[in-house]
């Protein structure tokens, strides 16, 4: 695959001219840049661009990576998204996702606060039992991105929900970087292709950043209602690309008073996604 070519083409097509200071004149073919007019600001050779671009040069050097990255504005997380396509390590050992043994009995030590492990895919590979009391999203065996675009009762949990996925889409590449042949995420890549338009959008434009180390979250329960809570991300070690995610309250705020009614209910008061058309492999990666 051209890894290389297909990130710079959607990237300059982003571009535009009057952006990087140059003209124009409203009669342009294409959208973004021009091949010459990127190869002009990085300064090499349109010949040598085009090559690069059309996958007949796979090898840059990384003073060339670096050159482009730095002609296309690229951020810190996006300009090494570019050097992991340009410079692809061995092809990696792919082992099942699972937790480690001793995980789940630690997520599940914690009553009073909301927990999970995801994959490098999204896919929930444990939590505990306030995690999904908190939302059927983090049911293990759910993949997050694909309930974000495509259950209805998750987005009526996830106030703005769109304005979420393109994180949760740039988070995907930049975790996959150049191992795109792995065949569970073409698998999810072609599905939610299929079923998603603003997916096809978000993901052909290229966007690579990691998930953030932390935030807030803003989640609306159908029992205890709106929830603003803060969130940790560690990566598990050992294994590749899983993230264990921690979710707190501020100290005595409505929000600590919602999770603490919410542990005291019965499992059975938990929301339910109605999205129950995900394939066997992604419902099942414990």
């Amino acid at each position: 695959m051209n890894l290389v070519g297909e990130y710079l083409r959607a990237r300059r097509e982003l571009i535009r001219p009057e952006d990087v200071g140059l003209p124009d004149n409203g009669h342009r073919r294409v959208p973004g840049l021009r091949r010459d007019e990127l190869a002009m600001l990085a300064g090499i050779s349109t010949e040598y661009y085009t090559r690069l671009e059309q996958g007949r040069d796979r090898r840059p050097s990384p003073q060339v990576l670096d050159a482009l990255a730095h002609a296309l504005g690229l951020d810190e997380d996006a300009t090494a998204h570019l050097r992991a396509l340009g410079t692809p390590e061995e092809p990696r050992r792919r082992r099942p996702a699972r937790v480690r043994p001793g995980v789940q009995p630690l997520l599940d030590a914690w009553h009073t606060t909301p927990a999970y492990v995801q994959g490098p895919l999204q896919d929930v590979l444990a939590a505990n039992r306030l995690a999904v009391m908190l939302s059927p999203i983090f049911t293990p065996g759910n993949n997050i991105l694909r309930s974000v675009l495509l259950d209805p009762a998750i987005q009526e949990l996830l106030p703005g929900w769109q304005n979420r996925v393109g994180s949760l889409v740039a988070a995907l590449r930049a975790m996959v970087g150049p191992d795109v042949d792995n065949p569970r995420l073409t698998d999810l890549v072609g599905e939610l292709s299929i079923k998603s338009a603003l997916f096809r959008r978000l993901w052909s434009r290229h966007d690579a950043k990691p998930h953030p180390s932390g935030g807030v979250h803003r989640l609306r329960h159908p029992i205890v209602g709106d929830l603003e809570l803060h969130y940790e991300k560690f990566a598990v070690t050992g294994a590749d690309g899983q993230l264990l995610v921690v979710y707190h309250a501020e100290p005595d705020s409505p929000s600590a008073d919602a999770l603490t009614l919410l542990g005291s209910l019965p499992e059975q008061s938990a929301p339910h996604t109605t999205d129950r058309t995900a394939p066997q492999s992604q419902r099942h990666q414990k």
